[in-house]
């Protein structure tokens, strides 16, 4: 499975933004969906997952209430819908796939596929 990004850019605080994430392959469907994201100096946190059917979403609590993941298996897409967006969002943000994660969809250990970042800035 290959992964690409897109989305990121720069915002003010309160805005909104969507991140997409495009996957190649056909067993897209059968693959847990993670976004997870790296700000400056600091380790690669997750922010949100969903199950192979989209049926199941995990967020982190900082992001919980703002941040909306979905995925379109006929498209091959994940989306993140990110909604008042603050400054502490500020980070390079990865999506991530693999079909094994199991329970332990906040850990970036667990999965194999990687794209290579979008970068979302948001100014104060």
């Amino acid at each position: 499975v290959q992964l690409q990004a897109s989305g990121g850019g720069l915002v003010q605080a309160g805005g909104s933004l969507r991140l997409s994430c495009a996957a190649s392959g056909r067993t897209f469907s059968t693959y847990t969906m993670g976004w997870f994201r790296q700000a400056p100096g600091k380790e690669r946190e997750f922010v949100a997952a969903a199950s192979w059917s989209g049926g199941r979403t995990y967020y982190a609590d900082s992001v919980k209430g703002r941040f909306t993941i979905s995925r379109d298996n006929a498209k091959s897409t994940v989306y993140l819908q990110m909604n008042s967006l603050e400054p502490e969002d500020t980070a390079v943000y990865y999506c991530a796939a693999d079909p094994l994660v199991g329970s332990s969809w906040y850990l970036s250990s667990s999965y194999d596929y990687w794209g290579q970042g979008t970068l979302v800035t948001v100014s104060s």
